[in-house]
Parts: structure tokens; C-alpha cells; sequence
């Protein structure tokens, strides 16, 4: 466990060279004929994590947990679930439950039945059954809806069902693809929190496939990001989102905008020539950047200030507002450059007003400070 500054735990076994990982992949790849799902895929899953795959469709994050299931064979490589490879052990043998989008309740019998199925299945004792489904419509707060059928609740109940059924036989770990894809975006983000609630409760290995970012950063402990069979990043939702190790990573993970140009190096600090014409753009970073080599640079509209007179900064642009997209809490301003170039700046609202503080055509001034902005390589 790593610790805080005021020495509280923090849940980062893999920080930890003592934990052993619950799942382990040892350069998995998978093809299909001559197409490769998964490309050499290492990655290490520890215990009580909830890690999310998170990528575009075809990415390869829904072969990754049909391998874990058992559901598919790696063609090269080795899966290990808690020391053991797993490659022998068939899905109805493994300490794996999966839940899927589609929930697959059996419409014929109630709630309770339905998270009953499987431990009766097991030969579970009469009583032990009881017990346990009872814990888990507890767990889950579906105590009154025992008695009904799957179309006599609502799709937020049948999401908790379906996932109090996955998690009565204990699994050591339970696979999640796309378990909010049905709901609205309301009730998907409500039960957001009420899946790290009872991940949280149980202790229970999640993995979750999901294509929706925000879904993945706010429930994950951590996120892989995949893009054609390869992980591009593993990391924590929030050096995923403030130190994105590629241009793919920055640019699928969040709004920014992304620069091309050349760094050199002023004392501490990078410069960036990014456009003929405009000032070069200051940044401290970690990053190494060789003379005369083209990089990229980030910047999240979040980080970009806007303002109707010229600040005495670093990073200062001028332009024209072209468009304006109004979100209750926040603005988004595209401010046009010179060069025509397309800057985004954010300003939350706090204050009651039908009126915007920038309009369309306005002259303003964007920048941020010298530590706003990412600095990638290539």
C-alpha cells in the first residue's frame, strides 16, 4: 500500500514489488486466421482492483476478457489467475463470473430466483442458498423486489440483478463488457457509483470493457488503453488524463487540443515552434526532446483562461470567437487563431446569468501557464 502525505493508505498494490498480481498476462496474442486481435499483450491485474479496458470498437479489449473467461485460446502466450495458468481449465471451472450488456435474466423466474440459478446449480444447500441470495438483494438494495419478474422492474434494478447473480458464487474475479450500455446517461452514471459502492463492499476483482471514457475514469482504479490489439497505456484515471505517455492516449482520453511543432530546450524549460507567426509555446516537462525533433504539444481546454484584454503571461494567443457550446455548468469557447488554428477555452458559470461573457466574433486573448500544457515525443 502506497500512503498519503498525512500517512493514509491508498489502494496501488502495483506499487507495491511484494504484491503478487491475481491475473497476470505473459505475452498473450490472439489471431483470428491471419488477423491479430491481441498483439503481445503483458499486463498485470491485482486483487480488489476494478481496471477498466477502455478503447474504440475492434480495438481487442472484448478478446482480452473472452480470453479470461475462457471463451478463446491465446495463440501465443501464457494467462495466469492467482499463480495458475488458466489456458487448461475450462470457463465453467474457473473462479470467473462474467456479466454482459444484455443481462440474460431469465424472464420466467423472479429476482430471487434468478440470483438463486447458479448456487442450485452448484447443489448449494437449501438453506446456504437462502442466506446468501438474501446478502445479495441486500447488497445490492433490491430486498423488495424479490418476488418480481425481470420486466416488473425497472433497467437499473435488472443491471443490479444480473450483477447480484454474478457475484453470489464468490467469484475471485467478476468481468463487466459494457454492464451500462442499456441505461440512460442519468441512471448509467448513478450506477457508476453504486458499482465501486459494492466492488468496494465485496472486495471483489472487477474488470470492466468499456468504449466510454468517462465511464472508465471514474470507476477504474486503473485503465488500459487499447488501440488494434496493443495496450497503449496502463496507468490511473488521472495520469491517464494529466501525463498521456502517446498523441493516440492524449488524443482519445478527454477533450484537447493537440499542436504540432519542434522543441528546444531554454534552460529548464521547452519551447515550442508551432506555428510561423505565433510565439512559441513555454513548458516544463520530463519528456526529452532532441534538437530539431518534431513533437507534440497538449493542452486541455480546462486549462486554457480567456480573456477580453491581453494577460502579461506566458502562452498568450490572440483570436476571434467562432463558436460557443453552452453546458449548464461550463462554456466552451473555440477561439480561431491567425493561423487558423482552432484554440478551445472553458469558463464554468458561476454565476446566474442568461448571458454569455464572450459572444460570437469577439476579439479575446487566450493562455495558460507553463505547466498546463503536455509535451509528447514523435
Amino acid at each position: 500500500m502506497a500512503e498519503t502525505k498525512d500517512h493514509q493508505a491508498v489502494f496501488a498494490p502495483w506499487e507495491d514489488p511484494n504484491e503478487a498480481p491475481l491475473i497476470r498476462f505473459r505475452g498473450v496474442t490472439k489471431k483470428f486466421g491471419t488477423f491479430t486481435a491481441i498483439h503481445d499483450v503483458s499486463l498485470d491485474i491485482y486483487r480488489k482492483e476494478f481496471f477498466a479496458l477502455l478503447g474504440p470498437s475492434g480495438c481487442g479489449k472484448t478478446t482480452l476478457m473472452r480470453l479470461l473467461a475462457g471463451f478463446e485460446t491465446p495463440t501465443e502466450g501464457q494467462i495466469e489467475l492467482d499463480g495458475h495458468d488458466i489456458a487448461p481449465v475450462p470457463p465453467n471451472q474457473r473462479a470467473v463470473n462474467m456479466m454482459f450488456q444484455s443481462y440474460a435474466l431469465f424472464p420466467h423466474l423472479s429476482v430471487w430466483e434468478n440470483i438463486a440459478f447458479g448456487l442450485k446449480r452448484e447443489g448449494m444447500a437449501k438453506d446456504k442458498i437462502g442466506d446468501r441470495v438474501t446478502e445479495m438483494l441486500r447488497l445490492t438494495r433490491l430486498e423488495q423486489f424479490g418476488r418480481r419478474k425481470p420486466h416488473q422492474i425497472s433497467g437499473g434494478q435488472r443491471q443490479r440483478v444480473a450483477l447480484a447473480r454474478s457475484l453470489a458464487k464468490a467469484p475471485k474475479l467478476l468481468l463487466l463488457d459494457e454492464p451500462l450500455g442499456a441505461l440512460d446517461k442519468k441512471l448509467r452514471e448513478e450506477t457508476q457509483f453504486e458499482l465501486m459502492d459494492i466492488q468496494e463492499k465485496t472486495g471483489t476483482t472487477f474488470v470492466i470493457v468499456t468504449h466510454d471514457q468517462e465511464e472508465a475514469m471514474t470507476v477504474a482504479s486503473r485503465v488500459a488503453v487499447m488501440d488494434a490489439g496493443v495496450l497503449k497505456q496502463v496507468a490511473t484515471p488521472s495520469q491517464i488524463y494529466e501525463n498521456p505517455n502517446s498523441v493516440y492516449v492524449a488524443g482519445f482520453i478527454g477533450d484537447v487540443t493537440i499542436l504540432q511543432g519542434r522543441a528546444r530546450k531554454d534552460g529548464e524549460r521547452y519551447l515550442v515552434d508551432w506555428a510561423e507567426g505565433q510565439p512559441p509555446l513555454v513548458t516544463h516537462s520530463g519528456v526529452e526532446i532532441g534538437p530539431g525533433e518534431t513533437c507534440h504539444y497538449a493542452i486541455r481546454p480546462e486549462k486554457v483562461e480567456i480573456h477580453k484584454d491581453r494577460p502579461d503571461d506566458d502562452n498568450v494567443l490572440h483570436g476571434k470567437v467562432i463558436d460557443i457550446g453552452y453546458l449548464g455548468n461550463i462554456s466552451t469557447y473555440h477561439v480561431e487563431l491567425a493561423n487558423g488554428q482552432i484554440i478551445r477555452a472553458q469558463s464554468f458559470n458561476t454565476e446566474r446569468s442568461t448571458r454569455q461573457a464572450f459572444t460570437w466574433e469577439d476579439e479575446v486573448w487566450v493562455n495558460w501557464t507553463d505547466r498546463c500544457g503536455i509535451l509528447l515525443a514523435g
